[in-house]
């Protein structure tokens, strides 16, 4: 290869590696498995097996086969120059091997005739066991003329022939068939014979593709696997989707392998990191110490399992490691392990009762389906504004005790409301918490702070307003717009307070609702309103104007009743008014006749300008 043709090929895969982020690389489905160096299988009746070569090989020598006793003695055989068998025993079998190999074939016979037919090549021995006979010569043992074909007439317990392709590469089709005493009729008219030996049941076909040379030995993408994972595991070709947080380890996975899905032999793996992050490498499966460099160099197997463990204590790294196997690129992958919190940033959703504790709250607040309780959210993130999770194990929250006052009196974030996800779209990727209240309605400006435990840092959020008020006592209702037109999108804000004047709690319910509203259908839902889901003490109402019938134009009042409220006299129904137009394309006369006077003061201004310049020419 010459040094041009060279470089070209390193850059195609410096390019690769660069736009897809990693050299695709899948394990071997199933199907493709390479079994060519597995045990045998014990011989079964009416089933066509292939002997391999076992788990030392046998790329040099001959086949072995030389005579069988019984059926346990079927591992003793090996083909030679098999590159390729996959697991199925049936009749879609395929295997690859060399032209100057040998493969060896094998079934276990019961008061049956087998045979075995090539398309190709020859048969250049067989083997036969019965009470009396054993071995090539055996009278129950008959070759075709063109010895494409070698038939057991006898009740041979095991039955093996050795076929060559005789050194021609192609594609060849072997196919075992056996007969039954019994099912044919008796005697050998009916048969497998020499004569016929395609007589009965078809029991095994093998496709074999004969190559003059192997392309085993080098890198397959195809059959190889690489990934990152949680753990230290076999490699399986597919990424975790797992994040990691402070203080933990992220592991690259990998098994590499030939075209032949054949492990490639041990050679020079090397392996790099970006960002100083840290590197150890264990056999597959087994997690390696804590490494201490950027970089591994090993004459070690071509399966393995990458260590990758941050370069600075408590701060998060994003590293791209890449796994090379005898010089080149195999496997890109890109990590990142999150570093200690560093920012906290809380966002208020509510107002709390008064004289509530810290374990009263409203789901409905955060409005995720989560379930829990919350006067507030946390958002943590690291030095590098990665979110990331807060479990007791790295740290707590407190309230910063300074900033208590009587009517806030405290704050609290319960353990099982502790961010565990990293997602910026999961539901749990903020910790929630609850402020409790003194008798006095009002609000306090708060903080809180969290508490690294690995590095004892402590981190103070920016202060925020807590607010306290009692039950809703009274309200109003209104409309964002004075006039609306059909199809238009309308929203009714109904605002609660305390007895006091102060914007409701977010905690204790207003109750039911019954709303008139002539002309508009409500979108969202009015029944009982368990609690109001702001910090303002308001609920919203989203409705469209007009109905299914049409619209009719003109001036309406509505009723918007909140049952509990009114019948205990704390609060007054509402009558928002407002005034639907219908929808038209009509222009106003006037605005016609004010384009038309003015498209004529445009035609008299050209005029003049045409004139004087006309006058001008003549002078």
């Amino acid at each position: 290869m010459s040094t041009k043709t060279l470089r070209k090929r390193i850059s195609l895969v410096a390019v690769t590696a660069l736009t897809a982020g990693v050299i695709s690389a899948v394990a071997a489905p199933v199907a493709n498995a390479n079994i060519y160096r597995a045990t045998n299988s014990v011989a079964t009746d009416n089933v066509m097996g292939v002997a391999t070569e076992g788990t030392s090989g046998n790329d040099t020598g001959a086949a072995v086969f030389s005579s069988v006793a019984e059926a346990s003695n079927i591992a003793a055989l090996k083909s030679h120059g098999l590159l390729y068998k996959d697991p199925t025993s049936a009749t879609a079998q395929t295997a690859t091997m060399l032209s100057s190999g040998t493969l060896v074939l094998y079934t276990l016979a019961s008061s049956t005739a087998v045979s075995f037919v090539a398309s190709g090549g020859s048969f250049t021995g067989g083997l036969a066991t019965s009470a009396s006979t054993n071995g090539t010569t055996a009278a129950n043992l008959s070759f075709g003329t063109d010895l494409r074909s070698v038939v057991s007439g006898d009740a041979a317990t095991t039955v093996a022939v050795r076929w060559s392709p005789g050194g021609v590469a192609g594609t060849y089709t072997i196919t075992s068939y056996e007969t039954d005493d019994v099912t044919f009729g008796g005697g050998t008219t009916n048969r497998v014979r020499a004569a016929a030996p395609t007589t009965g049941l078809l029991r095994g076909s093998i496709t074999v593709t004969v190559l003059a040379a192997s392309a085993g030995g080098s890198y397959s993408a195809a059959n190889s696997a690489c990934n990152t994972n949680a753990t230290a595991a076999t490699a399986t070709g597919t990424d975790s989707t797992a994040t990691k947080i402070n203080g933990e380890s992220w592991f690259v996975n990998f098994s590499l392998a030939d075209a032949y899905a054949v492990a490639l032999p041990a050679g020079v793996i090397s392996i790099t990191a970006t960002n100083s992050a840290l590197l150890a490498l264990g056999t597959a499966g087994s997690t390696a110490a804590k490494g201490t460099a950027p970089q591994v160099v090993s004459a070690a197997a071509s399966s393995g399992s990458v260590r990758i463990d941050q370069p600075v204590a408590n701060a998060p790294v994003t590293t791209t490691v890449a796994i090379s196997y005898n010089g080149s690129v195999v496997c890109t992958k890109t990590v990142t392990i999150r570093g200690q919190v560093e920012k906290i940033s809380v966002t208020t959703l509510g107002t709390q009762d008064l004289n509530a504790t810290t374990t009263e709250g409203n789901a409905a607040l955060l409005g995720d389906g989560s379930g829990r309780i919350a006067m507030f959210t946390v958002l943590a993130t690291d030095s590098a504004g990665n979110q990331v999770a807060t479990p007791t194990s790295l740290g707590t929250y407190a309230q910063v005790a300074s900033t208590i006052t009587s009517t806030v009196t405290g704050i609290a974030l319960a353990d099982a409301n502790l961010a565990t996800a990293t997602s910026s779209t999961s539901i749990y990727r903020y910790s929630t918490g609850i402020w409790s209240c003194g008798p006095t309605a009002g609000s306090s400006k708060v903080k809180i702070q969290y508490t690294n435990l690995g590095s004892g840092k402590v981190i103070t959020s920016d202060e925020f307003t807590a607010s306290c008020a009692d039950d809703p006592y009274s309200y109003t209702a209104s409309f964002d717009k004075a006039t609306y037109t059909q199809g238009e999108i309308a929203t009714l804000t109904v605002q609660f307070r305390d007895s006091k004047g102060n914007a409701a709690n977010s905690v204790d319910a207003p109750g039911a609702a019954i709303n008139i509203l002539p002309m508009m259908t409500f979108v969202t839902a009015t029944g009982s309103a368990s609690t109001l889901a702001n910090d303002k003490g308001q609920i919203v109402y989203t409705l469209t104007v007009g109905t299914t019938t049409g619209m009719t134009a003109g001036t309406y009042t509505g009723i918007v009743d909140f049952t509990t409220l009114t019948g205990n006299a704390t609060a007054v129904k509402a009558t928002p008014t407002y005034k639907l137009v219908a929808s038209t394309t009509d222009v106003a006369f006037s605005e016609v006749l004010k384009s038309v006077v003015a498209l004529i003061a445009s035609i008299n201004k050209q005029i003049q300008a045409l004139q004087k310049l006309i006058v001008n020419r003549k002078r």
